[in-house]
């Protein structure tokens, strides 16, 4: 029986795009096998790699003067890729803390440059996203760093901010493809795979072509942006069957009307569920409504005890992985792209009865 996976990572795949791959998991495309077990350099593989490109570049809409790049390592990585490449002019970056993964790249980015925190929610525990302005923008940073959606604290920005000029990177790993961005607002996208587009092991980099030929003389070959555009993200191995299982889910994400359909329909769901809560005395949700994520929804019952219980009795229902984060506690939802409505209804018709059940 299949379970409804609230998991912040990795996420539920469109069950339509999992049929396609057990139907061509022994012989892909004629070729007489799977593609776990293709030559990265065989033809069939590069057809996989340009449509992924292709379609990644027509679902967002993206320039022509970015380069799209398939590496590894995670979003992580990109914590020290992104200083390492792009900011090497005058070896300085600014960066906005609003979770655990924007705390962290700050962190790695003060490994290798001037990194200075010009604004931070973590005075309320990151239930907001700071009041930014252009002014609080070093003019001489090579960068600004922002984490779009934060995955344990159901944050996320209502728009791009306004850097002055200076390029704006964004950490997109919980919300790349769930609504509409304009990729020209960003110097640098970085997003791992495994919550929206595929399974773990791509991480997706989407850079402005210019910012590519600047990288400091020590940074790693395999972090190397300039290396990744020359070998079309082929340098080497590449983690071939998530990259593929990622063209099934952007080809997917195109046959149901694009971005712009996916955004509406999440919207929707968040919706429903956000509501549910706020009608409810039993459940509560500490983000400021205005920053509310339309991806990652935590919420909490009147006590540990009653929300360790929701948990177990929750997973016995069909509703897994759905324990809030240790630095949150309570419970989250994680409601990605290919999270069904019908996954929330059986979420809110649980919360429901479990509500009556518990309640004084």
């Amino acid at each position: 029986m299949r379970v409804y996976n609230f998991s912040a990572g990795p996420g539920m795949l469109p069950i339509e795009v999992l049929n396609r791959v057990r139907a061509g998991l022994t012989d892909y495309d004629g070729s007489g096998m799977s593609v776990m077990e293709m030559s990265h350099r065989s033809k069939p593989y590069e057809k996989i790699n340009a449509e992924v490109e292709a379609l990644l570049r027509e679902l967002m809409a993206i320039p022509d003067d970015y380069d799209v790049l398939f590496v590894q390592g995670g979003a992580t990585n990109q914590f020290s890729a992104v200083p390492l490449n792009i900011g090497t002019v005058n070896r300085k970056a600014d960066y906005v803390v609003t979770g655990n993964f924007a705390k962290n790249a700050f962190k790695e980015g003060a490994v290798h440059l001037d990194a200075a925190c010009v604004a931070s929610s973590e005075d309320k525990n990151f239930t907001y996203i700071p009041e930014l302005n252009k002014s609080m923008f070093r003019a001489d940073a090579d960068y600004a760093h922002i984490c779009y959606n934060n995955t344990i604290f159901g944050t996320r920005y209502l728009a791009a901010p306004d850097t002055a000029g200076v390029p704006l990177v964004a950490d997109m790993s919980s919300m790349i493809l769930s609504q509409e961005v304009n990729v020209s607002d960003f110097a640098l996208i970085y997003a791992g795979a495994q919550k929206n587009v595929g399974p773990a092991g791509v991480t997706i980099v989407i850079v402005r072509h210019d910012l590519t030929e600047r990288a400091d003389p020590k940074c790693p070959v395999m972090l190397r942006y300039d290396n990744q555009v020359k070998n079309k993200s082929l340098y080497n191995t590449p983690p071939c069957f998530s990259t593929y299982v990622i063209m099934e889910v952007l080809r997917y994400l195109k046959e149901l009307g694009g971005v712009s359909a996916m955004q509406k329909i999440n919207e929707r769901k968040a919706k429903k569920l956000y509501d549910y809560i706020d009608g409810s005395a039993f459940y509560s949700n500490p983000v400021q409504k205005q920053y509310r994520s339309l991806m990652n929804v935590p919420f909490v019952s009147p006590s540990k005890e009653l929300d360790d219980l929701f948990v177990k009795q929750a997973a016995e229902h069909g509703l897994v992985s759905i324990k809030g984060h240790r630095l949150v506690g309570g419970m989250r939802a994680s409601i990605y792209n290919a999270m069904p409505e019908a996954g929330i209804d059986a979420l809110i018709e649980f919360m429901d009865d479990f509500k009556k059940h518990n309640s004084k």
